[in-house]
């Protein structure tokens, strides 16, 4: 086996070695480098409560993006054509970040889906003897991202 002896700070500076980035840099460039490829489109403050949303998104998770669309297109839940416009507005920024590349069937798909709660309106109802229930009306952002199918190699 060979010995391999690590160099002092000073023997690095003498030997005019360069610094290299600190850890949590190359750790940022490699996200930014892996976000390249995808085209994430978010859904602010829609007037739906989080979790009746994940109901619809959570169907579409992992699908292909025209699979994805044809379940969404005949669920009949409520939410269901606002997350048919997000993954539409996707698909269109993703052929626009990455220029002469069409979304094909069995290309893309939807890698990440995921639905958060966001503000909530809360409003008094009237309840008998004087006394008021509080009414929470709720909001959510949806996110999806869209990617290519990895291939598979063998």
């Amino acid at each position: 086996m060979s010995e391999r002896t690590k160099m002092t700070r000073k023997e690095k500076i003498e030997a005019k070695i360069p610094k290299g980035p600190k850890r949590k840099t190359a750790y940022a460039n490699e996200l930014k480098d892996k976000r390249a490829d995808v085209s994430k489109v978010e859904l602010r403050n829609y007037r739906s409560s989080a979790r009746k949303m994940r109901l619809v998104v959570n169907q579409i998770r992992g699908m292909e993006v025209f699979q994805a669309m044809n379940t969404l297109k005949f669920t009949s839940k409520s939410a269901a054509p606002a997350v048919m416009r997000l993954l539409r507005s996707g698909v269109t920024s993703f052929e626009e970040k990455n220029e002469g590349e069409r979304v094909d069937v069995g290309t893309h798909y939807v890698s990440e889906a995921f639905v958060d709660s966001a503000r909530m309106l809360k409003r008094l109802r009237p309840a008998p003897q004087g006394r008021a229930h509080l009414i929470r009306k709720r909001f959510c952002h949806v996110t999806l991202v869209i990617d290519k199918i990895p291939e598979i190699e063998e």
